[in-house]
């Protein structure tokens, strides 16, 4: 009984080394994580880019919103609320249009 518990005492020691908080040190990258890299377009990210560009140039909002649909999110996470705030103001200049056609159209 007393050797077993030494054994474990010792697994338990080794592990503790080789451990952090994330798991084990052999499966955490030593590169930096996947976050540590600036984003592009000004470190703001395309979403959020083309979501202020969009206010001069609406068409900024349409090639995020392609983005968004495509789930351009998937290579950086961090790029999701920016593009989907991008597809929101695109749908709404695309019923401001559409309401403005139709009150110059009809009137």
């Amino acid at each position: 009984m007393e050797t077993d518990n030494k054994e474990l005492q010792q697994q338990h020691q080794t592990d503790e080394r080789r451990c952090s908080l994330l798991g084990l040190s052999s499966h955490v990258a030593d590169d930096g994580g996947l976050y540590d890299k600036p984003l592009p377009c000004f470190h703001c990210g395309i979403g959020w880019f083309c979501f202020v560009a969009g206010f001069i140039f609406p068409l900024f909002w349409y090639y995020a919103t392609i983005l968004y649909l495509r789930s351009y999110y998937l290579k950086d996470p961090r790029e999701r609320e920016g593009l989907a705030a991008s597809a929101i103001a695109a749908l709404i200049c695309s019923v401001m249009v559409l309401i403005l056609m139709i009150a110059v159209y009809y009137l």
